[in-house]
């Protein structure tokens, strides 16, 4: 009777534990760039070991990741397209945007260079490609570096291709589209974090180099966003807001400039900058 007593005062006193470790998981919508290079994986059994928070993540586009904000299916964003993000929290879908990590953009290509772009501007290379109709593999994906692209055609003072033959719409993340544009000889622009994951995996071994890299206009922030639990009234407000204050923090910041593959640096941190 007793051991039977005990056994129902440690069920009474499981149940709730096991109430709580529920509510502590937090869902997180980002791109793929933050979870292709390794970075949540290196960094994310930290957050979970200092806050007891069990956090799930889906890696898509931006464009996906802020539709999956919206439609209330995620706790916290952590995304790198400034424009869509600002009206995201404007339209009232999320509670603030704050600067976490950024990188920078760069176009790449084919070792024959075909279009001759090679460090000419942004504007002006893309300017050739298109005169040269040489082969471009576009994300096509809505996803942040799609957003950007998208922009920078526009920003040069042409229409999107997206009806020429030479320009592909892949509707994939970086990893394969740097893959196709290997195998086609295409150029395509990537984020620098995920290129030299690409270069990683494929011991530098590739047909393709950076063509165009430096300009100012290629710069490329990442932000965390929580979800507005007045919109969403399951998300997780608290939860979100933990998660983006450890990755403010002086420790996750320094762990995130640390990060690095073939010795090289994929993010900078920038929180409160």
């Amino acid at each position: 009777m007793k051991k039977f007593a005990a056994l129902l005062l440690a069920l009474a006193l499981l149940v709730p534990a096991m109430a709580q470790a529920k509510d502590k998981v937090l869902m997180m919508a980002t791109t793929t760039s933050t979870d292709n290079t390794g970075l949540l994986d290196e960094l994310m059994p930290e957050f979970t070991k200092d806050t007891g928070i069990d956090i799930r993540w889906t890696a898509i586009g931006t464009g996906k990741a802020l539709a999956m904000g919206r439609n209330c299916d995620v706790d916290v964003l952590l995304v790198h397209a400034p424009g869509a993000e600002k009206k995201f929290v404007k339209d009232g879908h999320g509670i603030g945007r704050t600067q976490l990590m950024y990188n920078d953009f760069v176009i790449v290509g084919p070792d024959t260079d075909p279009a001759h772009v090679k460090g000419l501007p942004v504007e002006k290379a893309l300017k050739a490609i298109a005169k040269a109709k040489a082969p471009f593999a576009s994300r096509g994906d809505n996803s942040g570096t799609n957003k950007k692209e998208i922009s920078l055609w526009k920003a040069a003072g042409m229409a999107v291709p997206d009806k020429a033959d030479w320009y592909m719409q892949l509707g994939q993340g970086m990893l394969k589209t740097l893959n196709a544009a290997a195998q086609k000889g295409a150029y395509t622009m990537t984020d620098r974090g995920t290129w030299i994951k690409y270069m990683d995996v494929n011991k530098g071994k590739t047909p393709l180099n950076i063509v165009v890299e430096g300009d100012k206009v290629l710069f490329n922030q990442y932000s965390a966003i929580a979800i507005n639990p007045a919109v969403c009234p399951k998300a997780k407000v608290e939860l979100a807001n933990e998660f983006i204050g450890w990755m403010a923090s002086p420790k996750a910041q320094n762990a995130i400039g640390d990060f690095r593959l073939l010795g090289k640096q994929l993010f900078t941190p920038n929180a409160g900058k």
